[in-house]
């Protein structure tokens, strides 16, 4: 950037939701897919190939349908705020709605991945797929607590964007 040239950041971001809504649309569709054949698939076949694996197929696949249907919801409540911030409503009641839809869906994924990871580590052996639930319960509430200081971020810039209003 050149000195005293100021970037567009709204035709930036503009640019940006473009790509990302494509990116949104193939995630939803590989959600779908991992749920509805992949999934369902993958563990039938570990419990025939190994019937130790068989009190844990249920529960995984209960889990794993549970947790991408938050991530379907996320995707979709990405997609609507994406849809604010084109139209320039991003500082709405409406978008409080969708960011909470979003937190709610972490929520049932992180309460879903610990009622899992109580069932394996009650009734497995194994500590590596424990492991693995605990890298995604990790990772969940990151991603959680993450959004919650973005949505407090979201209210203060709405609260300063009603006062600046009210001034203009």
């Amino acid at each position: 950037m050149i000195e005293g040239q100021q970037v567009d950041l709204s035709n930036l971001t503009r640019l940006a939701v473009v790509p990302l809504r494509f990116f949104l649309g193939a995630l939803f569709a590989l959600l779908v897919m991992l749920q509805t054949f992949s999934l369902p698939g993958m563990f039938w076949h570990w419990a025939r190939e190994d019937p130790d694996f068989e009190p844990l197929r249920w529960p995984m696949l209960l889990c794993s349908v549970v947790v991408i249907l938050c991530a379907q919801l996320v995707i979709v409540a990405t997609w609507r705020l994406l849809t604010m911030v084109n139209d320039d409503r991003i500082f709405s009641d409406d978008a409080f709605r969708w960011v909470d839809a979003i937190l709610g869906a972490i929520v049932v994924a992180e309460a879903s991945m610990a009622g899992l990871l109580v069932y394996l580590y009650l009734t497995w052996d194994d500590p590596g797929m424990g492991v693995l639930v605990m890298l995604g319960l990790l990772s969940g509430g990151a991603f959680g607590l993450l959004l919650l200081v973005m949505r407090t971020l979201l209210q203060q810039a709405t609260e300063l964007r009603t006062d600046l209003d009210a001034v203009i």
